[in-house]
Order: structure tokens, then sequence, then C-alpha cells
């Protein structure tokens, strides 16, 4: 048998049994789509359903708020890709009617829609011969065929995306570009595969060659960013001060505690620290250290620290992003997950 028909025949045999795949709908593929882009399935499972039941079509998607939008999206990260999906619903409405489009050349120009999403809602609505490379397909097509090109180089997204293609051709696209994300994500893991059960296991480059551990190649180019964030907690009258996020940064548009960013970890008296404080809460503000945290992003590793605030002045008329809301309000407002954490974890009484 050929690398098709076996990765297909897995597949029928192998596959979960996701809600998704039931539908052709464009819209729900698109939802299903980007909630998984860098999320396992089972974390993003959950999210897919409460999306679906609050948004059933791309019209109440794209009448959603912001605030809406991100508060569902809570906890999933990459928060760009909640902002981006209410961009893209309400283009759907105003460049095509409120129709959610099916072919990749009208799908590849709305925002927040790459190569393979577009390929992905393409071949699942509508049978567009087209083959999709994520992470799993990656791997898979790596293994099996020996390419040790790096998989984020130019030559390596040209020669996958060429290969990918040509094995496409005469196969039912949903189902093989199904199957091969599937046998990706089940079978041909990223680590510890099981290649004594792998039914592609006579015909695999690596197998054969014990590369199985070193393919697929990938070029390290990202420098991972440290950074010290302290947090500002003002709690007064059974209200809390929060912060609006509206600068281009990790959690836009997301609602925190006012806070200090400093170049190293800060302790009460560091004059970094107590100069940007005394300007924002008075020169009489004491402060009580109350929790830490090390918050790991893909780029970035945030270490956080939660200060009480007692003795102090707010003066925040001019920033609008700042303000008294309750406890009831803060629960309804989208949030970093470390704020979640705190809220859950802290005696709001002290």
């Amino acid at each position: 048998m050929n690398f098709q028909i076996i990765i297909t025949s897995w597949y029928q045999a192998n596959h979960r049994n996701l809600p998704w795949r039931a539908s052709t709908d464009p819209y729900v593929i698109w939802l299903s789509e980007i909630i998984l882009q860098q999320t396992r399935v089972e974390q993003g499972l959950p999210y897919f359903n409460r999306f679906l039941a609050a948004f059933p079509t791309v019209r109440d998607f794209a009448g959603a708020s912001e605030t809406e939008i991100l508060k569902l999206w809570q906890g999933l990260g990459y928060y760009s890709r909640g902002r981006n999906m209410l961009y893209t619903a309400r283009e759907v409405m105003e460049l095509h009617e409120g129709v959610f489009p099916v072919a990749y050349d009208a799908l590849i120009r709305l925002k927040g829609i790459g190569a393979y999403t577009a390929a992905a809602i393409s071949s699942f609505s509508s049978g567009e011969s087209r083959a999709v490379l994520d992470g799993n397909v990656f791997r898979v097509l790596s293994r099996y065929f020996g390419i040790d090109i790096p998989i984020n180089s130019t030559a390596g997204k040209s020669t996958f995306s060429t290969l990918s293609q040509s094995l496409i051709e005469g196969q039912d696209p949903a189902v093989y570009n199904q199957a091969i994300m599937e046998f990706g994500a089940l079978q041909c893991k990223p680590k510890s595969p099981n290649c004594a059960v792998c039914p592609l296991q006579d015909g695999c480059a690596a197998y054969a060659g014990n590369l199985v551990n070193h393919l697929p190649v990938k070029l390290k180019t990202v420098k991972v960013k440290t950074r010290y964030l302290n947090y500002l907690f003002c709690l007064k009258d059974g209200q809390v001060l929060v912060n609006k996020r509206i600068k281009e940064d990790i959690w836009q548009h997301l609602y925190d505690f006012p806070h200090i960013e400093t170049s190293h970890a800060a302790e009460p008296g560091d004059p970094e620290f107590s100069s940007s404080l005394q300007e924002m809460f008075g020169k009489d503000v004491v402060l009580r250290p109350l929790m830490e945290m090390k918050h790991l992003l893909t780029h970035q590793i945030i270490y956080v620290k939660f200060f009480a605030l007692d003795n102090y002045i707010t003066n925040f008329s001019m920033d609008a992003e700042v303000n008294w809301v309750s406890w009831q309000e803060l629960d309804e407002l989208p949030q970093p997950k470390i704020l979640t954490k705190f809220i859950q974890s802290v005696n709001i009484n002290s």
C-alpha cells in the first residue's frame, strides 16, 4: 500500500470523534481551527463548545463586543487570535454579505487566516484540493521521507509545500488532510512515538536510519525575553483598582491591576521601583508583599509580584484606562491567567 492509503486507512480506524468533523459549515470549521492553533484539542474543545453556543453563526460573532470575545477566550493565551477573529467575522459580514467563504483564494484574504487555515477550511467545507501544513504534517512528512531541511526555512517551506500538495492529488481532500494531521497528533508524536506499531514503519526513512528523534529540523531563531511585572493591589469599599491594557503588548485589551515594570526583581525600597510607585500613589504609600509567580509565554518569561497598597492616594483622573470596579464587575472582564490565579488565591479581606 502507498503512503496515502495507509494514512487514510489508519484514520478511518483510529480518529477521534470531534464535533467540528461532523460539519461542513466553514464558520464552524474556522472557529475550531483558530481555537486549536497552538492549543491542544483537550484544552480547546471546551472553548469551541462555549463559542459555538454563544455565537452559533458568523453574524452572531460579528455582533459581539471585543470584551465579550476576550472574556470567553480567557485562559487560551495568544489573545490576538480572539481579536483577529472578531475582525474576520465583521469582514465576512461586510465583504461577503454574511456568507462565510469556502474558496481558498477568498479565505486567504481575510485577517487572521493564513495558508494552513485557508487550506483546512476550503478542503473540509467544499472539498477543494489544498494540502494542509501544520506541525503535525511537517513531522510526519519529514520523518517518513527523511527530509532534514529546516521546516521554518524558506527552502523547507517550499519543499514541504510542494510535497504535501503532490500527495493530496487524487485523494479526498477532506479525509486525507484530516488523516495526516490526526496521524501526527496521535501516532507520529513529537516525543517517544510508538514506532513498533506504526503502519508506516516499513517505508519510514527516519525509522530505518534511527533519526526519529532528530526530525523534523527547526531553526532556533527566537530569543526569550525576561520581564519583571509588579502588580499593585488596591482595595477600597469592596472595589478594586483595575487597569485596561491598551498598548501593543502581551494581554492587549485585557484587564489587570495597575503595575510597574522593572528591569530586575524589585523589592520595597528599590530606588527604581519606589520612585515610580510614589509618583503613582503618593510619597506615603506603604507596600505589603502578597504573592510571587512565574508565568511562561512562548517568547517571554515573566516574573510577577503582587503587592497590597496601604496609605495611598489615587490621581488617575487623566487616565481613563484605570478605574475602580466591583469584584463582580472584575469577574465579568477578560483578564490574564495570572490575575485570575491571584484573585482565587488571595484573601481579599487581608
